[in-house]
């Protein structure tokens, strides 16, 4: 094996587990939002709620993942502004299936590349990217969102929220990381 390609191999690898600690740490912050009406809850009038950021987020990982090598990352079925818009009560079993459909798209198209496709071009709203700009646009996009719905949970949960990272005041306690192995450490704060 060349350099060249253990050094792709490598980069599947660990956007692989990016994108498996993205889920991770969405999927402990929306377990710790209690009422399934708080996951549709705004916490002010010019933010999105957690169901909202969560359509938004498997409506991406859905339109740039499927047939991601060969059609172009904004599929002809999707409606982007519609992910922003919830109308009505959703369930939590809903909103989780729009995370974990997006999700499994997401896992499955990075599994089946070869460190060769890193290299290719795909387009995104008819833009060419090499693939490893894709996935390193769509790992910054998923890492921004999850961001979003972990700040709006901790909100909502407030005192009953357990913290997904180091706890305050206890950085010299955690001696040992656990970033690349993708734990999300679960401490009171």
């Amino acid at each position: 094996m060349t350099a060249s390609d253990a050094l792709s191999t490598a980069y599947l690898a660990d956007t692989l587990r990016a994108f498996g600690m993205y889920k991770k740490l969405g999927d402990a912050a929306i377990a710790q939002v209690a009422a399934d009406a708080d996951l549709v809850r705004q916490i002010d009038p010019g933010s999105n709620s957690i169901a909202v950021i969560v359509k938004h987020v498997g409506g991406n990982l859905r339109s740039r993942f499927t047939d991601f090598l060969t059609t172009n990352g904004e599929k002809p079925d999707r409606d982007r502004d519609a992910e922003f818009d919830i109308v009505a009560p959703v369930p939590r079993a809903v909103i989780l299936e729009w995370w974990e459909s997006g999700f499994a798209i997401a896992i499955q198209a990075i599994e089946s590349l070869e460190p060769s496709d890193l290299m290719r071009t795909v387009h995104i709203r008819r833009e060419p990217f090499l693939v490893v700009e894709a996935l390193n646009r769509l790992v910054t996009h998923l890492a921004y969102h999850v961001g979003q719905i972990v700040y709006v949970a901790r909100h909502i949960s407030g005192e009953r929220w357990t913290t997904l990272s180091i706890a305050k005041g206890q950085s010299k306690n955690d001696g040992v990381g656990t970033f690349k192995d993708g734990a999300v450490p679960r401490k009171p704060m």
